[in-house]
């Protein structure tokens, strides 16, 4: 049982170790990598505004991307 604790242990230090290494400031001159079109959430953010307006307009909700409306469609 020992072992299974030393393995447990050093397991859960790895991953922390990992954890705590992978972040790191990004100094003025790199900022312009993260900038490009390729590193965004969304490469277009008008298809994102219509994905969000289609899904909010489905299910019938209200308030969840500042849109207020029924089931039909129309805010």
């Amino acid at each position: 049982m020992a072992a299974m604790d030393i393995i447990r242990n050093v397991t859960i230090l790895s991953f922390a170790f990992l954890i705590l290494t992978s972040c790191q400031q990004v100094q003025p001159w790199e900022r312009g990598h993260l900038a490009k079109i390729e590193m965004a959430w969304e490469s277009d953010p008008l298809e994102g505004l219509l994905q969000d307006h289609i899904f909010f307009s489905k299910e019938a909700s209200s308030g969840g991307n500042t849109a207020a409306g029924g089931g039909c469609g129309c805010n």
